[in-house]
C-alpha cells in the first residue's frame, strides 16, 4: 500500500479518535476510563505511524522498472540463454570450415611379426649382355624387422561445395532460432518479474488493511470492556469482538508469511541473495485504452517469437530437403597424395601425386529417395506447425486482451465501491458527533472504508498484472 493511503487511514484514525472522546465525554460516567481509552487510541496510532516510516527509511526502495533490468542482467535462466547463442555462434563458425582445404596424415609405425620379403627368381628382370638379372635366384627382407610408413592428403571440396553451403544456412537458422529462444525466456524472465512484484505489492496492501483491521479490534475489545463493566453493553458483545480480534492476529500472521515467501521469489528472479531487504513502490493509476484488437494481434504476429521460431523451422525444413536432394551429386575433389616408406628396402621413399577424387554411390536401393520423402513430409509438418503457432498467438492476444478490460471494468468498480465507502463514513462521523449512531457503527464503517481501500489496491494491481500478461502477449517487454 502506499504512504499517501497510511497517512490518510492514520489521519481517520486521530479523527475517529477525537469524535470518540466527545461523545465518552457527554455520555459516558467514567470519563477516567474514556480518557485512558483515548491516550491508548493514540498511542497506537503513533507506534503504527512510527513503524511506517522506520520500514520506508530502513530499506532500499526497488521500483517494477528497476526489478526488470537487475533481472534481464542477472537471471540464471537469461544468462543459460544467453550462453546458447554464444555456443551456436561458434556451430556456425565450425561449419564454415569445411569449404577450406582438408588436411590428413596417416602414419604407421609396428614391428613385423613375420618376416617379409621378395624373392626374384634368376633373370626375372631379363638379361643384359646375356647376363640375367639377378643371376640367381634372391631373397630381399622388406624391411629390418620395423615397419612405417606416413600418407598426407590435402583435398579442396568441389562439388561438395553446394551441400557445404546449405548446411552453413541451415547453421545460421540454429543461432536465429537460439535469438529468439532468448527473447522467449527474457520476455517470460519479465513477465514473471513483473507479476512477482505485483503480488508482493498485493500482500503488502492486504497486510497493510489487515493490520489497520487488528488496531481497530484491539481499541474495539479495550472500550467493550469498559462497557461490560458499564453494563453499557452485553458480554456476548465483548466475545464476538474478541473473536474477530484472533481472527485478525491470525490473517496477519498469514499474509506476512505469504509477504516473505513472495519477496524471496522476487530476489530469486532477480538471483539476489533470498534475504535480501528492500520496498516496493506504489504502482501507477490505470493506464491509457489499449490499442484496437486488429492492431494488437498484428503487432503480435510481428513481434512473438513463436512465430518468429516456427517460420525457422519452416526454413530448416526447406534446407534439410535441398540436403536430402543434394546426395545425388557425386563427391569431387582437388587433391594431393604424398606417400612416404620410412623402412622399406626397395621401395621408392617418396611418391606425390596430384590429381582429381571422385566418390559416389550409383546404386542405393531407394535410400536417398526415401530419405528426401521424409524431409518433405518434415517440411509439411513445419508448416502446418506455423499454422497452428499463429492461431494460437492470436488467440492468447484475444483472450489477454478481454481480460485486460475486464480487470479495467473491475478496477472502476472498486474506485467507484472505494469512493461510496469514504463518503458513508463521512456521513456516519458526522451522525457520531451528533449522538445518532454508537462507536460500533463508526469502527465498522472504518473496517469497511479499509476493506474498500484493500480491494481498490488489489484491483488495480490486477489491472497491471493483466497489462503485464497482455504487454508479453503481444511480444513486447
Amino acid at each position: 500500500m502506499s504512504v499517501r493511503l497510511k497517512r490518510s487511514q492514520m489521519l481517520e484514525s486521530r479523527e475517529s479518535a477525537v469524535k470518540t472522546a466527545a461523545l465518552l465525554r457527554r455520555k459516558r460516567p467514567l470519563p477516567k476510563v474514556a480518557a485512558w481509552a483515548i491516550l491508548v487510541i493514540f498511542c497506537s496510532v503513533m507506534v503504527a505511524s512510527r513503524s511506517a516510516a522506520q520500514e520506508t527509511s530502513t530499506a532500499p526502495l526497488l521500483t517494477v522498472d528497476q526489478a526488470v533490468q537487475i533481472a534481464i542482467a542477472n537471471n540464471r535462466t537469461l544468462k543459460i540463454a544467453s550462453l546458447d547463442i554464444d555456443k551456436s555462434k561458434w556451430q556456425v563458425a565450425e561449419v564454415k570450415t569445411n569449404r577450406l582445404p582438408a588436411f590428413k596424415t596417416y602414419i604407421f609405425a609396428a614391428g613385423n611379426l613375420n618376416s617379409p620379403s621378395f624373392d626374384f627368381k634368376e633373370g626375372t628382370f631379363g638379361t643384359i649382355n646375356n647376363v640375367p638379372i639377378p643371376q640367381k635366384d634372391t631373397n630381399i627382407p622388406f624391411s629390418s624387422g620395423i615397419a612405417g610408413s606416413q600418407l598426407s592428403q590435402i583435398a579442396q571440396p568441389l562439388s561438395q561445395l553446394y551441400k557445404i553451403n546449405l548446411g552453413i544456412r541451415e547453421q545460421r537458422l540454429g543461432f536465429d532460432y537460439a535469438n529468439q529462444e532468448y527473447r522467449t525466456k527474457r520476455q517470460s524472465v519479465v513477465a514473471d518479474v513483473k507479476q512477482a512484484y505485483y503480488a508482493m505489492l498485493q500482500s503488502e496492501s492486504a497486510l497493510d488493511a489487515a493490520q489497520t483491521s487488528v488496531t481497530q479490534y484491539e481499541e474495539t475489545d479495550r472500550v467493550a470492556l469498559q462497557y461490560v463493566a458499564q453494563e453499557a453493553i452485553l458480554k456476548s458483545d465483548s466475545l464476538e469482538v474478541k473473536a474477530k480480534l484472533a481472527q485478525a492476529k491470525y490473517q496477519v500472521v498469514h499474509l506476512n508469511n505469504e509477504l516473505q515467501t513472495r519477496k524471496e521469489h522476487l530476489n530469486d528472479l532477480l538471483a539476489r541473495d533470498l534475504t535480501t531487504d528492500f520496498h516496493t513502490q506504489a504502482v501507477p493509476p490505470q493506464s491509457f485504452e489499449e490499442i484496437d484488437l486488429n492492431a494488437a494481434r498484428q503487432t503480435a504476429l510481428a513481434q512473438r517469437p513463436e512465430v518468429a521460431e516456427a517460420n525457422i523451422n519452416v526454413k530448416k525444413a526447406t534446407y534439410d530437403r535441398k540436403l536430402a536432394q543434394a546426395q545425388y551429386i557425386p563427391d569431387v575433389s582437388a587433391s594431393l597424395h604424398y606417400y612416404s616408406s620410412f623402412t622399406a628396402q626397395i621401395l621408392p621413399p617418396n611418391v606425390v601425386s596430384a590429381g582429381v577424387e571422385f566418390n559416389w554411390e550409383p546404386f542405393d536401393w531407394g535410400r536417398r529417395h526415401d530419405v528426401v520423402k521424409q524431409k518433405e513430409v518434415a517440411l509439411d509438418q513445419s508448416q502446418i506447425q506455423l499454422q497452428q503457432v499463429r492461431s494460437q498467438v492470436l488467440q492468447d492476444v484475444d483472450n489477454r486482451f478481454r481480460s485486460l478490460q475486464e480487470s479495467r471494468a473491475a478496477l472502476e468498480v472498486a474506485q467507484a465501491t472505494r469512493d461510496a465507502s469514504t463518503e458513508k463514513l463521512r456521513e456516519v462521523n458526522d451522525k457520531f458527533t451528533k449522538e445518532a449512531v454508537l462507536l460500533r457503527d463508526v469502527l465498522q464503517q472504518q473496517t469497511a472504508v479499509a476493506n474498500s481501500n484493500n480491494d481498490y489496491e488489489q484491483a488495480l494491481l490486477s489491472f497491471w498484472t493483466a497489462k503485464a500478461n497482455f504487454e508479453k502477449a503481444l511480444g513486447e517487454e
